[in-house]
């Protein structure tokens, strides 16, 4: 039987509490069905503690919480078996609400939900986002009739006492017409398992089906949506592997099993527990991250944990839960906690601590991982200092022969023979070991060790490392011939005059194959290769490092340029020359004595008209110096012609091009069509 009737105003300072709850959490009102399945169990965990000191004296008995819906009323429903309300603990704490400033709180957290609720204690208000009218349906624990309160999202509410067997409370959301989609199945589920998927006390929803007569169909028995036991809430010891191993395929069923883990189990100076988990990531990074899962008492709280841990932690897996981190707060607040800095500080040691452990236990294993690991630890050097005191003495370098060596190993093991001229320890890599293999099989032929660099960002973790090593620096094998590589103090005399160096020039210079190549002539040893290409290490340097930067476009867009480089000591170069001195001498020896003869009318020009500014010259001594210039040109130029005729007359010179290209893997379509046929008729002549 219903007895007396009570009504009322909301205690609130600000009487458009529910426009505004309607207007700025409304981008985010899927989080009131967070918010009333964590009162629920709040209710229900405090009558539990009540029990076990003895003040609840009566039978705990079933407490799982059920989250209902009903269609045709259009109701949604949580209820408990808690601790439950008097009227008097209803009056405290849902009718009165400090709700002071909350005009210009509201403009500044306008696009953050979380902190709105979080600090308001708003959690059940959350509820009026959906709803046209709200009851709670509820009995204290202690003795008392139940009450019903009700509300239409006014500052008015009705409260009486009803007629209720049991304790506990049914929080009953008549939804809005903008709400349907929280009256199905589906979304109700996908709700419950993003937030409450780990709650301590059981959560009902539904009954659990099964497979009748070609159909699904209802048993009575109930649908638990969540494990309340789960892996990081036990103690390390009472754990196997296959219960890591289960534990992550539950949070992660798609993906791959993890190489390692480590369990965080910390109450002092703060708590926090937790798993986390190393991925494969291998060079897919960005897609890996966000997979780490906070929560706060077993809440799910967010799973964007930038700024919150340390950049690299972020490409971990798992789960951090900690009743320090507020459950209701904005990211930016979560940033700014002290405590939430040392839990960060604290998991980067754990995390660094364990790679050390499983390094010095068993290296055979982490060598076995590191290619899966690299990308990871050489991120969190790169960006943390403290990882990177810790992680120096487990880091590894993988040479182009697959062996692992630590930094201090490497750096013993090329000491002696890549130490240059200036003292300096030069760390050779390659970034493709295929692509690149000719340059590789040059620096080994002169004792060099070559590094494996193919990481996803490797170039700048090479700038950050040699800000690390003392007097050392990265060199890609192919940014030179390799007796420039490391410089001695030993260097090769040139066997080419330089008078048919510079008749070479412009004929290999006819046969290049676009704009960015540059001919240059080296004296490097005769077994060395006549020809091949190579790019600036610093310039390529720079263009790998803006791909990943938005900072540095400047070198993303500058074209790609390489050299050229003739091997002056190669006898097929120096047999090159010689044919183009007996076809094309004598012509081009005679434009190059005209060339001379305007070169001297040049200085002689100039030496007169020295003391002249050149707004002082007359316009007859402007049109002789341009005339001269202008000739000058048209020499070179005719000069040029008949040289570069000699490369279309020796198929030679496009060959050894070709030969250079292909080594490089810069050979394609058309022009490897007419290598392949040009070789074939080279062969041919022999």
């Amino acid at each position: 039987m219903e007895t007396t009737k009570q009504q009322g105003t909301i205690n609130v300072t600000s009487e458009n509490i529910f426009p505004i709850i309607k207007k700025f959490l409304y981008s985010d009102h899927e989080i009131f069905l967070r918010e009333l399945v964590s009162n629920a169990v709040d209710a229900t965990q405090k009558l539990k503690t009540l029990a076990s000191v003895g003040e609840f004296k009566g039978e705990l008995g079933d407490l799982t919480i059920r989250v209902s819906i009903d269609p045709k009323k259009k109701t949604l429903t949580v209820s408990d078996r808690g601790i439950g309300m008097t009227a008097k603990e209803i009056d405290k704490y849902i009718n009165q609400i400090a709700f002071s400033g909350a005009e210009e709180f509201m403009k500044k957290y306008k696009k953050d939900a979380n902190a709105i609720i979080g600090h308001f204690g708003l959690g059940f208000y959350s509820s009026f986002m959906v709803s046209d009218k709200v009851e709670i349906v509820t009995k204290s624990h202690k003795r008392g009739k139940a009450v019903r309160w009700s509300c239409k999202g006014t500052t008015d509410y009705t409260i009486e006492e009803v007629d209720r067997e049991d304790r506990g409370t049914d929080i009953i959301l008549h939804l809005d017409k903008e709400s349907d989609e929280f009256l199905k199945e589906e979304r109700i589920n996908e709700i419950l398992k993003k937030y409450s998927k780990f709650l301590p006390v059981p959560i009902a929803f539904g009954k659990k089906k099964e497979w009748k007569d070609g159909k699904q169909v209802e048993t009575d028995e109930d649908l638990i949506i969540n494990n309340t036991e789960p892996a990081w809430t036990k103690k390390p010891a009472d754990l196997k592997e296959e219960d890591y191993a289960a534990f992550y395929r539950e949070i992660y069923p798609m993906s791959e099993d993890p190489l390692f883990h480590i369990h965080l189990n910390v109450d002092y100076p703060f708590n926090l527990t937790g798993i986390l988990y190393f991925p494969k990531i291998r060079n897919n990074w960005e897609v890996q991250k966000n997979k780490i899962q906070l929560y706060a008492n077993q809440v799910f709280v967010t799973d964007s944990v930038e700024g919150i841990v340390p950049d690299f932690l972020t490409l971990l897996h798992g789960v951090i839960d900690s009743p320090d981190i507020p459950l209701n707060v904005s990211r930016s607040y979560l940033q700014s906690d002290q405590n939430v800095k040392k839990i960060s500080a604290h998991i980067t040691k754990k995390v660094a601590d364990r790679l050390k452990e499983i390094f010095t236990s068993d290296r055979e294993q982490f060598e076995s991982k590191w290619d899966d690991l690299k990308l990871f630890i050489n991120y969190g050097m790169l960006t943390e200092e403290k990882f990177y005191d810790k992680a120096k003495d487990f880091a590894l370098l993988k040479n182009v022969d697959g062996k692992y060596f630590t930094y201090d190993e490497y750096k013993k093991l090329i000491k002696e023979n890549q130490t240059d001229q200036e003292k300096n320890l030069i760390y050779l890599y390659a970034s493709d070991k295929e692509e690149q293999f000719s340059y590789i099989q040059a620096a080994r032929d002169k004792g060099y060790d070559v590094l494996l660099m193919d990481g996803q960002f490797d170039t700048h973790f090479l700038n950050h490392l040699e800000t690390k090593f003392e007097s050392s620096h990265f060199i890609r094998v192919d940014s030179d011939v390799v007796d420039k590589l490391i410089k001695k103090e030993q260097t090769l005399e040139s066997k080419l005059d330089k008078t048919l160096e510079g008749w070479l020039q412009p004929v290999f210079k006819s046969q290049l194959p676009g704009e960015g190549y540059y001919v240059t002539f080296e004296a490097l040893d005769e077994t060395q290769l006549p020809i091949m290409i190579t790019q600036s290490e610093w310039s390529r340097r720079m263009k790998e490092m803006s791909k990943l930067t938005n900072g540095m476009n400047f070198y993303k867009d500058l074209p790609d340029s390489y050299n050229l480089v003739v091997n002056s000591n190669h006898p097929l170069i120096l047999s090159l020359a010689g044919e183009l001195k007996d076809s094309k001498g004598e012509t081009a020896a005679r434009f190059e004595e005209e060339m001379k003869q305007i070169k001297s009318d040049q200085e002689s020009l100039e030496q007169l008209l020295k003391d002249k500014k050149y707004d002082e010259l007359t316009q007859e001594e402007k049109d002789k110096r341009e005339e001269l210039t202008k000739l000058l040109d048209e020499k070179t130029a005719e000069r040029d012609a008949a040289l570069q005729a000699f490369a279309g007359e020796q198929p030679v010179v496009s060959q050894l091009i070709d030969l250079a290209l292909l080594a490089t893997n810069k050979l394609t379509g058309e022009s490897l069509d007419r290598f392949v046929k040009r070789s074939v008729s080279l062969l041919g002549k022999q």
